[in-house]
């Protein structure tokens, strides 16, 4: 080696500079994806929180689609919120399985007794990433529905 490449080698000004340099890059990356993230949560929060307000409606109102859908689209203050599919109504019998299963309203369920008249609420709302994430659809459609026994 030469002697100006030795001191080249053996030069260590600036290594700080370069070292903060790589580490401020990937802390930046992360605090973003994290903020990123955040946002994406929140949201799905939001648009969960519209569901349960459209079967609260349906639950202390009773069935009103109309009704539903307006208070599904003004229940949060986030933009886009769609009540997606409408809200339907439908009866059903408790199931240990399922929760709910669908049946014929007027004719008894299995147990014998008579089925349940319920309401699914249902929100949507298309979420736009703050960056392209690999693996990840820009936009995100962010949906959650809540039902409700109505009788």
């Amino acid at each position: 080696m030469s002697c100006g490449t030795w001191r080249l080698w053996r030069a260590r000004e600036g290594v700080g500079a370069i070292e903060f340099a790589f580490i401020a890059g990937i802390a930046a990356i992360l605090l973003l994806g994290t903020l990123d993230f955040g946002l994406g949560f929140w949201e799905d929060m939001q648009v969960g929180n519209a569901a349960r307000a459209g079967a609260e409606f349906a639950a202390k109102q009773g069935y009103d689609s109309a009704s539903i859908q307006t208070v599904i689209t003004s229940a949060t203050s986030l933009s886009g919120v769609q009540a997606s599919p409408a809200p339907a109504q439908s009866c059903g019998c408790p199931s240990a399985t399922s929760g709910v299963s669908p049946h014929t309203c007027g004719a008894l369920c299995p147990n014998g007794e008579m089925p349940g008249t319920y309401v699914t609420s249902s929100a949507q709302v298309s979420h736009h990433t703050l960056f392209g994430w690999p693996g990840l659809p820009n936009p995100v459609t962010l949906s959650s529905s809540a039902t409700v026994r109505i009788n």
